[in-house]
């Protein structure tokens, strides 16, 4: 497993200084599954690269599941996935 820097862990007033965004949006952002982030309690924290990586990929769905490497050996990974959005009457990505 590798280690996290922890000058690579930003918190939430951090990430909207970074993506001068206010902290509101943010966090809707976050709860919404938009931005790459993790509630700890009652706090937030970010990892740099996540978010850095999300800013240059145009799904952060995408970047999530690669991140974590969910589902990465998983064959049926994308049947489902397409089932799950087509069942929603939502595009897979956001236009």
């Amino acid at each position: 497993m590798s280690q996290i820097q922890t000058e690579s862990v930003l918190t939430l007033k951090e990430v909207a200084q970074y993506l001068k965004i206010n902290e509101e949006k943010i966090e809707k952002q976050v709860l919404q599954g938009k931005i790459p982030g993790r509630r700890i309690e009652d706090e937030w924290r970010f990892l740099k690269t996540a978010i850095d990586d999300w800013l240059r990929t145009y799904d952060s769905r995408t970047i999530l599941l690669s991140q974590s490497g969910a589902l990465s050996d998983d064959d049926t990974a994308d049947k489902l996935r397409l089932m799950i959005y087509s069942e929603r009457g939502r595009p897979e990505k956001e236009v």
